[in-house]
């Protein structure tokens, strides 16, 4: 996160696991602050971000503890150019 802190500009490639077909986003980015507390604002995004990626999680205690001690936080990408190669 040092990196992002001191240029914020981002890249997200995502491929096939070929390789031959890619996406990439590029913009810039907007760090949150560190998770602190199970119940902060930080950790209810994250508890958003993964009930969007994942579902719901079979203990949200845990997964807010963990949060909080793997001072985890969440990278907003806004993007600006996207491009990429498809078949």
């Amino acid at each position: 996160m040092a990196n992002l802190r001191r240029d914020p500009r981002a890249s997200y490639y995502v491929s096939s696991k070929d390789g031959w077909t890619y996406a990439v986003a590029e913009g810039t980015v907007e760090l949150s602050a560190v998770a602190a507390d199970p119940q902060d604002p930080v950790t209810d995004e994250l508890v958003e971000v993964y009930r969007q990626v994942a579902g719901e999680h079979p203990d949200w205690d845990e997964y807010r503890a963990a949060m909080v001690a793997d001072r985890r936080l969440v990278v907003r990408l806004t993007v600006d150019r996207v491009y990429g190669s498809g078949s």
